[in-house]
């Protein structure tokens, strides 16, 4: 193998390499996103768990308050029960105090309705401060380590960038301009192998005139059908076969 060919897979190498650490760099901001997106759901349902916790204690509260009350003035229409001058008085009185004391069932039975409810809200809201703390603690783990390696990548990349451009100097004008026609038009790969008499990328068979001229080349050809570099490697086994 020829060092122009050498060196165009090394430069497709450099370029494979580029791609990745772009593609890596791209990735790593879309990655926090998403965590922190995830963080910000939980940390919206445990706000909805904590206000739902917090309106159970203040209507227990208002209710406990209100039964005070309603007991306050049960005790006040007692003693003014006994003062009653006629039956409709009375009567009156027995009406009023009936009336408080319904309330008061009432209030105590949603009390204990209350109390049902905020058990499972209390042990909800319990775990999901410890979860959302530990989450918050690996999210912030995680941005620093996107932050760590996205500098480095960014560093690599300006290193590869660099070496690509020297490789790439390196190369006759002919090959070079050849290569960068495959690579805006395929992608990867650039180079094909023409080893085996037919074109590794598009599996087009190669003339076999072609394919004698590149058994030979120090340099890299062009596929006739798909317009990549074509170079020949030879195996193990050809070379084992040769030196026989």
């Amino acid at each position: 193998m020829g060092p122009e060919i050498e060196l165009a897979l090394k430069l497709q190498s450099i370029d494979k390499r580029i791609v990745e650490l772009r593609r890596e760099i791209a990735a790593l901001p879309k990655h926090i996103a998403v965590i922190e997106r995830q963080l910000e759901s939980h940390q919206r349902r445990l706000e909805a768990d904590q206000a739902a916790l917090a309106a159970n204690d203040k209507e227990r509260r208002k209710r406990e308050a209100g039964i005070k009350d309603f007991e306050e003035k049960v005790s006040k229409l007692k003693n003014q029960m006994l003062e009653a001058k006629t039956n409709d008085q009375y009567r009156a009185f027995q009406h009023e105090i009936g009336f408080c004391e319904k309330e008061i069932s009432k209030s105590e039975d949603r009390i204990l309705e209350l109390m049902e409810e905020s058990e499972p809200l209390s042990a909800n809201v319990a775990t999901a401060e410890t979860a959302l703390g530990q989450e918050r603690k690996q999210v912030e783990r995680e941005k620093e380590e996107a932050r760590r390696r996205t500098a480095e990548d960014e560093k690599e990349l300006a290193d590869s960038i660099q070496e690509r451009d020297e490789t790439a100097a390196g190369l006759p004008a002919k090959t070079l301009s050849a290569y960068e026609r495959s690579r805006k038009k395929y992608g990867f790969p650039m180079m094909a192998e023409g080893t085996t008499g037919k074109c590794s990328a598009c599996n087009m068979l190669l003339r076999p005139q072609h394919f004698q001229e590149l058994k030979i080349a120090s340099e890299p050809l062009l596929c006739e059908s798909c317009g990549r570099l074509l170079y020949y490697h030879v195996t193990a086994d050809v070379e084992a076969e040769a030196n026989r």
